[in-house]
């Protein structure tokens, strides 16, 4: 497989985690992201699809009557076979205050895989974690915070009720776990597989351990944006 399939692959992957009615039409999404020529990005899709690797639906209410423009309104979605052709890694976390730890965690975990998709705390999930936790950040700015990082490939807000949902909705390959979240990486492991899910549980390391978010916030205060 080349490497610009492998990106349409994984980029398909991407959209397909929006909600339903933010998907986006393939070809034209594409075309903007790559840059490249329409005909270019239909070509290589036709290919994927002949191989097997994805398949296509029509969005009727963009549909018009020149056949010609039918393949503009396709939204394409991974086969089973194609999903299998990319390696998805799932990041958890708050990420109010972004500092160098993240970034160095956020590239390890990226390393692992193709695609690296950051799941963001909802605000209820972080103060029903810690009542007394002062987060400055809400869950759209923190976001939106996480997608500015141009190596993470896709950033969403997780589930309200269990991250095992948020799981089940990604399908990851790998959850890669921060230093220092308290997540026990075994146990993890056995609740995806009872919901039928397979896949790796990791522990990253960090270089710089004594620097978190709660350290920051202590040392700072109120003065953090008074800087």
């Amino acid at each position: 497989m080349s490497s610009i399939q492998q990106y349409l692959l994984s980029s398909i992957y991407c959209n397909n985690l929006n909600v339903a009615d933010k998907i986006k039409q393939t070809i034209p999404f594409l075309s903007e992201k790559m840059g490249f020529d329409a005909s270019f990005i239909r070509d290589t899709l036709s290919e994927l699809e002949k191989e097997g690797l994805a398949t296509t639906n029509f969005n009727a209410s963009k549909i018009t009557n020149s056949i010609n423009n039918h393949n503009d309104y396709k939204i394409h979605r991974l086969t089973e076979l194609g999903r299998s052709k990319i390696r998805v890694v799932l990041v958890g976390g708050v990420f109010d205050l972004l500092h160098s730890g993240h970034i160095h965690t956020l590239k390890s975990a990226k390393a692992l895989g193709d695609v690296l998709i950051i799941v963001v705390a909802t605000d209820n999930n972080v103060y029903n974690a810690k009542k007394n936790r002062k987060i400055y950040h809400n869950e759209k700015s923190r976001l939106e915070l996480v997608s500015s990082i141009h190596f993470v490939d896709k950033a969403i807000i997780g589930s309200k009720r269990s991250i095992y949902e948020t799981v089940e909705f990604v399908k990851p390959d790998i959850i890669a776990l921060g230093y220092d979240q308290f997540h026990d990486e075994k146990l993890m492991k056995k609740n995806c597989l009872e919901r039928g899910i397979n896949l790796e549980v990791v522990r990253l390391s960090s270089p710089v351990p004594q620097l978190k978010s709660s350290v920051i916030k202590n040392e700072l205060g109120t003065s953090f944006y008074d800087l």
